[in-house]
């Protein structure tokens, strides 16, 4: 098939674009899902657990970095091209599963 200019956005190379970035996103998104697991999980012993309410801040606060890393990531036109409409969706979810256990953790 001959198209009319060279382009990197070639259909017969979509395939290999999308495994090389969506590997690196995927282990991206499973970390932050872990450490949202973790801080959903977790349960300070009581009021007066100022160790376990740092603990679990500080999982909300590494969930929220790697979601906004993960939206940026997903957000360059190039990389929301290739791979479609629905990344963006899983560092948002999990961003704000994580904004919400941080805030109502009182």
């Amino acid at each position: 098939m001959t198209y009319g200019r060279e382009s990197i956005d070639l259909p017969e190379d979509r395939g290999c674009l999308q495994w090389v970035l969506g590997v690196p996103l995927g282990i991206l998104h499973l970390l932050n899902a872990g450490t949202v697991f973790s801080a959903v999980l977790a349960s300070p012993q009581g009021d007066w657990d100022d160790r376990g309410h740092e603990r679990i801040d500080a999982m909300c606060f590494i969930s929220l970095c790697l979601s906004v890393l993960g939206l940026l990531i997903t957000l360059v036109p190039s990389i929301r091209r290739t791979m479609g409409p629905w990344w963006p969706a899983l560092p948002l979810a999990l961003g704000v599963i994580a904004y919400t256990r941080m805030a109502t953790l009182g």
